[in-house]
C-alpha cells in the first residue's frame, strides 16, 4: 500500500477513487484475510485523505460566505 508521503500528494478525487476500488474489492471478497486486512486500513487512511480535502473545502466556503456577508453589511452602512 502507500506511505503518509504518497497521501499528501493525493488530490481528492484521487483518493475517492482508489476508495471506491478498495471497496469494491473488499465487497466481491476473494481475498485472504491479510489482503483484506490491509485493504481495510488502506480504505480507512484514504478516506481519512478524503475528509481532510472535504474540511479544507468546507472552511473556505465558510470564509467566503463570512466574507460576502461582511461586505454586505459593510455595504448597508454605507447606504
Amino acid at each position: 500500500m502507500s506511505s503518509k508521503a504518497d497521501e499528501a500528494v493525493l488530490s481528492y478525487e484521487q483518493a475517492r477513487d482508489e476508495l471506491i476500488e478498495v471497496v469494491r474489492r473488499l465487497e466481491t471478497g476473494g481475498t485472504s484475510l491479510e489482503e483484506s486486512l490491509a485493504l481495510w486500513e488502506r480504505g480507512e487512511e484514504l478516506a481519512k485523505v478524503c475528509r481532510r480535502w472535504l474540511e479544507g473545502a468546507r472552511a473556505r466556503l465558510d470564509a467566503a460566505l463570512a466574507e460576502d456577508e461582511g461586505e454586505a453589511e459593510a455595504g448597508e452602512e454605507e447606504e
